[in-house]
């Protein structure tokens, strides 16, 4: 049985601190949502379904706060550790670029090339912003001392790697479509 991944997202970041739906989209969108998006839609019904199974709980529910936090209980932390050491699942990749790319003979050229220039320009962007992030993450002494210091930084040196993957694979099919069309 598939079970929601947005459950484990969820219990993970109440493992590294309690908050309530809004902090736990904050925390989403600050770290992960490069990787993994969340959405409020998801958060609060598998909120209101993580409590109802005793994997979280509300931590002020006495506070006049409207603004229920929760944590994550010791049944939580047991079922995001099993999940934590299961093998990943396979997840087949669904790329419209890609599949643009395939039925390309279908279009003019430059169409292909533009579109390819386009997604190129758009990773050199996303290249800047992650080596400002890992820089900024590098320089900070205080997450340096953090156990979590290697694993956050995993995820963004896999962005950095993969966009620069993705620079050079369009540069590359670029000049192959165009040598392509010189030599036809």
């Amino acid at each position: 049985m598939i079970k929601n991944k947005t459950r484990y997202a969820i219990l993970g970041v109440l493992s590294v601190m309690p908050g309530s739906g809004y902090d736990i989209k904050k925390f989403c969108d600050q770290s992960i949502s490069h990787f993994w998006n969340e959405n409020f839609g998801h958060i609060y019904p598998v909120l209101a379904q993580l409590e109802k199974e005793g994997l979280i709980e509300q931590e002020n529910k006495e506070a006049d706060d409207r603004r229920k936090v929760y944590g994550i209980t010791e049944q939580g932390r047991k079922e995001f550790y099993n999940w934590m050491i299961q093998p990943v699942e396979y997840q087949p990749v669904r790329s419209e670029l890609l599949l643009k790319l395939f039925y390309g003979n279908f279009i003019e050229t430059d169409k292909i090339i533009k579109l390819l220039t386009e997604v190129k320009e758009r990773k050199q962007d996303e290249l800047k912003e992650y080596k400002a992030i890992e820089d900024s993450y590098k320089n900070n002494e205080k997450a340096r001392e953090q156990p979590y210091y290697p694993y956050f930084l995993a995820p963004l040196r896999h962005g950095i790697s993969s966009a620069q993957a993705t620079i050079r694979w369009c540069e590359e099919t670029i000049m192959g479509i165009e040598e392509h069309m010189k030599n036809s």
